[in-house]
């Protein structure tokens, strides 16, 4: 069975940080690709930042400059490291995979920023 659990949000100022980590239950996660997305209250999700198995990144505008997007293949485990977050930033954040066609997502984490 496939999981991919996300930890790491929670509550921070403006112009703090966190680190997300999405633990992923997942044959084959060398090979996926890996991502994070967001979704605020009455937005639709977005994609915050990807990273494939090559370890190829890209990012949203928003956050380009401020979040990096990382993977340990050892531990089956991505990361998104946060910076300078703004209050646009508040969101559950999911972590998602990929491969053949194939995607999966986790229960999502709440980043909240604010004053």
């Amino acid at each position: 069975q496939v999981q991919l659990v996300e930890s790491g949000g929670g509550l921070v100022q403006p112009g703090g940080s966190l680190r997300l980590t999405c633990a992923a239950s997942l044959r084959g996660f060398s090979i996926s690709t890996m991502a994070w997305y967001r979704q605020a209250p009455g937005k639709q999700r977005e994609l915050v930042a990807r990273i494939t198995s090559g370890g190829s990144t890209n990012y949203a505008d928003s956050v380009m400059g401020r979040f990096i997007i990382s993977r340990d293949n050892a531990k089956n485990t991505v990361y998104l490291q946060m910076n300078s977050l703004e209050l646009e930033d508040t969101a559950v954040y999911y972590c998602n995979s990929q491969k053949i066609g194939v995607q999966y997502w986790g229960q999502g984490t709440q980043v909240t920023v604010s004053l």
